[in-house]
């Protein structure tokens, strides 16, 4: 069964983050709140919670996962960016956008595009979420909280508990999150491309 943990969305005990991180380290897989819905995540190089992610998901070999950063530093261990690159991606952090970029050699090759050898990275705004990665000190592996078969990700901690009790090691419940998923944006090119349209404006990416 899942641990469940009731965290303030502005002040989160932290009592309760030192717990679930000590868990992520653990090699524990968690459903947590971000500024723009749940997601899963573990720990960076946890092959079992990569795994799970996928059965939960049922997602295929091409799925990007996405490093989601404390702040743009951490960011650019992980990805190469480029001088134009930095100002659209600094311009856009925190913020509810995730960006695909080729991936530097910290980043663990099964998280990679296999063809593209790229990888997604966020630098969400949101305390909770800040908070557990100031803690953890890296980049939690994370993917989108929307389950098989549904359009739209699952917005209460309550809810998630109840579906995916026996699937993940902890929810952590602030309140609703919302439900509209990162605009995600592919900066591995010449030329920037939204691949998906979410709570962050894409036009400044058009």
């Amino acid at each position: 069964m899942a641990r469940y943990y009731d965290v303030h969305p502005d002040n989160p005990q932290p009592r309760a983050i030192g717990q679930i991180v000590d868990l992520v380290r653990g090699g524990g897989l968690i459903a947590y709140p971000t500024d723009s819905c749940y997601a899963l995540g573990c720990q960076l190089g946890n092959q079992d919670g990569l795994n799970r992610i996928r059965e939960i998901r049922r997602l295929d070999e091409r799925h990007h996962f996405t490093l989601v950063c404390r702040d743009f530093a951490q960011l650019g261990q992980f990805v190469k960016v480029s001088n134009s690159v930095f100002r659209l991606v600094k311009a856009a952090t925190p913020g509810s956008y995730t960006f695909i970029l080729p991936a530097t050699r910290e980043v663990p090759r099964r998280m990679l595009h296999p063809r593209k050898r790229t990888v997604g990275v966020r630098v969400p705004d949101h305390a909770v979420t800040q908070a557990l990665l100031a803690e953890l000190g890296e980049p939690l592996v994370s993917s989108t909280l929307i389950l098989p078969g549904e359009d739209e990700p699952m917005t209460q901690g309550w809810e998630i508990k109840e579906r995916l009790d026996h699937l993940v090691d902890a929810v952590i419940d602030a309140g609703d999150c919302g439900k509209e998923p990162t605009t995600v944006v592919d900066l591995s090119q010449d030329e920037p491309e939204v691949l998906r349209r979410g709570a962050g404006d894409p036009s400044r990416f058009e």
